[in-house]
């Protein structure tokens, strides 16, 4: 009796002159793959400018900064510039109360930057509170503190 061989069952095919051939399923899953890869990796490289949005890169009095003379001013730097219609930046006192009702300002030298006038303050620990709209479109909302110090004594 005579035993048949059925290609399907067999790890690889021969053509009639003999050549290996690579199954057709596999061959088109690694093609598939490859351009899957290039199709995200092209969508990534095109999405970047999507991320961006407005950052804070400076900050004066800075976070956490432990003052011996009171600020006259708040003044924030981000990275990109911000709608001056939809800024806002306010300083609480120790009892979270606004310390003045000033609105915030873009800085007339750099228009990355918004900047709030302070009244006198009193020793203690304030919260600079902040939320900007990028030209891109993107909210920006943080907070962060500062401190105070009481003026030593002359001795």
């Amino acid at each position: 009796m005579q035993s048949i061989t059925v290609p399907a069952l067999n790890s690889s095919l021969h053509s009639a002159r003999g050549a290996t051939l690579t199954p057709a399923p596999i061959l088109s899953l690694k093609w598939l793959m490859a351009g899957g890869i290039l199709i995200f990796a092209f969508a990534c490289l095109q999405s970047t400018p999507a991320f961006a949005h407005a950052m804070l890169v400076k900050a004066e009095p800075a976070r956490r900064a432990q003052l011996t003379q009171a600020p006259s001013q708040v003044r924030l730097w981000f990275n990109e510039e911000v709608e001056k219609d939809y800024a806002s930046l306010s300083v609480l006192d120790p009892a979270k109360s606004p310390v003045t009702d000033t609105l915030p300002q873009i800085a007339a030298d750099d228009p990355k930057a918004i900047v709030l006038a302070l009244p006198e303050l009193a020793p203690g620990k304030y919260t600079v509170k902040f939320r900007v709209l990028s030209v891109d479109g993107h909210v920006v909302d943080s907070s962060y503190d500062f401190t105070v110090k009481s003026k030593a004594p002359a001795k």
